[in-house]
C-alpha cells in the first residue's frame, strides 16, 4: 500500500471533518468558506494556518471563477501542498556514519520511532547503531535493547542514571570503529520546565558535532498526532536547544487532528518528514506533502 493509501487511510477521522464542508458545495456562498475554515480549525490547523489557506482560496476561486467542487478541491490541495513546503523532506544521511538523534516528551512512541527506523536502514543492508542515551527512565535502555535485538542492529547502552553524554561519546566512537553507517541516538523525555535536561541535549548535541564534525546530523521531534496543538508547544520548547531540522508525526491514523503538520509548517518553518500510521514496521513513512493533502481531502 502506497503513501496516499496509507494516509487516506490513516486520516479517515481528520477527513471527515474536511468532507463536510464540500458535502453541499456552493462556493458562491461565504458559508462555505466559514465551513471550510472551521474544518481546518477542528482538524488542529490553527486559527491563522486556516484562515490565511482559506483566503488564498477564496481569492483563487474568485480570480479563476472555480464553482466545480473538484476544481475547488484541485486549487485546495495546491494551497495546503504549498504551505508545507517549508525545507526538504529527505533525510540527510549521506555521510559515514551520520547520526540521527530523537528527541521528545515521553509516550509520544520515539523508542518505537527509533526501532522502525533501525529495522528499516538494517534491511536495506546499512550497518546501524543505537545509542541508549535515556538514562533517567527506568526500563529505557532495555526496551530499545528489545528494538536492537528486532532489528539486528549494534547497541551502546550504561546503566540506569549514567551520563547520556558518555553513552554517546562510546557510541560514537565504537561507530567510528565499526564502520558503522547510521547512528540513532535516543534521549531522555525532556519536559519544557527540567532545564537540567535541556542542558543535557545540548552537551549531547555539542560532543557530537565536536566527535563527527564532518557528519550528516537529522535532529528529529517526535510529535504525537493526537496531541494536535499540544505536539505544537512541545516543538517550539525544544526548537532553541535542539536545532530541530525534522518531525516525525506519529499516530496519526487515531486523530481527527491530522491538520496539525500545517499548524508545524507555518508556524515553525521546519518540514514533517516522517509520519507514522500503524504499528507495523513499514507503517512508518517518508511524508509528501502533495499526498498528503490530496488525501486529506479525497
Amino acid at each position: 500500500m502506497g503513501f496516499f493509501d496509507k494516509i487516506k487511510q490513516g486520516l479517515e477521522k481528520t477527513r471527515k471533518q474536511m468532507s463536510d464542508a464540500f458535502a453541499a458545495l456552493t462556493v458562491d456562498n461565504e458559508e462555505f468558506f466559514e465551513e471550510l475554515e472551521d474544518s481546518l480549525i477542528l482538524a488542529d490547523a490553527g486559527a491563522e494556518t486556516a484562515t490565511k489557506a482559506v483566503n488564498e482560496l477564496r481569492a483563487v476561486v474568485y480570480k479563476k471563477s472555480l464553482y466545480g467542487g473538484e476544481q475547488v478541491k484541485g486549487a485546495l490541495v495546491d494551497i495546503l501542498a504549498g504551505r508545507l513546503s517549508v525545507g526538504s523532506f529527505e533525510l540527510s544521511l549521506g555521510t559515514k556514519p551520520s547520526v540521527i538523534l530523537m528527541v521528545g516528551v515521553n509516550g509520544v512512541g520515539k523508542t518505537t520511532t527509533i526501532g522502525k527506523l533501525a529495522a528499516k536502514y538494517t534491511a536495506e543492508g546499512k550497518k546501524v547503531l543505537l545509542a541508549a542515551a535515556d538514562t533517567f527512565r527506568a526500563a529505557a535502555a532495555e526496551q530499545l535493547s528489545v528494538w536492537a535485538e528486532r532489528a539486528g542492529c549494534d547497541i551502546v547502552k550504561h546503566g540506569e542514571g549514567s551520563d547520556p553524554g558518555a553513552v554517546v561519546f562510546d557510541a560514537l566512537t565504537a561507530a567510528k570503529a565499526r564502520g558503522a553507517d547510521i547512528v540513532i541516538v535516543d534521549t531522555a523525555g525532556r519536559l519544557h520546565n527540567k532545564a537540567n535536561l535541556m542542558n543535557e541535549l545540548g552537551k549531547i548535541r555539542r560532543i557530537i558535532t565536536r566527535e563527527l564534525p564532518e557528519a550528516d546530523l537529522e535532529t528529529l521531534m517526535v510529535i504525537d498526532a493526537t496531541t494536535g496543538q499540544n505536539g505544537l508547544i512541545q516543538a517550539k520548547q525544544f526548537a532553541d536547544t535542539a536545532s530541530i531540522t525534522g518531525i516525525v508525526l506519529t499516530k496519526l491514523d487515531g486523530t481527527a487532528k491530522g491538520g496539525i503538520v500545517f499548524a508545524i509548517a507555518d508556524e515553525m518553518g521546519v518540514p514533517v518528514k516522517l509520519v507514522g500510521v500503524g504499528e507495523g514496521v513499514d507503517d512508518l513513512m517518508p511524508f509528501e506533502p502533495r499526498g498528503f493533502a490530496e488525501a486529506l481531502l479525497s
